[in-house]
């Protein structure tokens, strides 16, 4: 299978560090559909494992977030996967779609924010869905 290209995986980390396997699923249904998936996590979790009170602060946030962003730049679509509001992953949302990248956005909202809804290309209510969206759009 070719590759059609590459997938940048987002989704919310902090405050949900051991409730990451919406990952797993998400890159087997990208890789399934023949993209290349690239997912912060597992450059980051290391990071996350961090115990001791104030580690979070130590984490430079510059290079972190630059790492990021250049590689959303690399990616052609940004799959979000927001069951509850995140920060990073609306900014990691708004800045794939001002580079121009196709996104998609899973959401269980009920009114999700016009600033989600503006910069999805496609919303589903369900991981479930993903692999039909990125073979019937992409």
């Amino acid at each position: 299978m070719s590759i059609k290209g590459k997938v940048f995986v987002s989704g919310p980390i902090q405050g949900m560090e051991t409730e990451q396997s919406y990952r797993g699923a998400v890159r087997a249904i990208c890789a399934r559909c023949g993209f290349e998936v690239v997912d912060p996590w597992e450059r980051e979790k290391v990071l996350y494992r961090g115990v001791e009170h104030g580690w979070w602060e130590r984490v430079p946030a510059a290079d972190f977030i630059h790492r990021d962003l250049e590689d959303i730049e690399r990616c052609d679509v940004l799959v979000a996967y927001m069951p509850r509001l995140s920060a990073g992953t609306c900014m990691e949302l708004f800045y794939a779609k001002l580079m121009g990248k196709k996104t998609i956005c899973m959401c269980e909202f009920e009114n999700p924010s016009p600033w989600i809804v503006l910069h999805s290309d496609i919303i589903l209510k369900k991981i479930g869905e993903l692999e039909n969206a990125l073979r019937q759009t992409l």
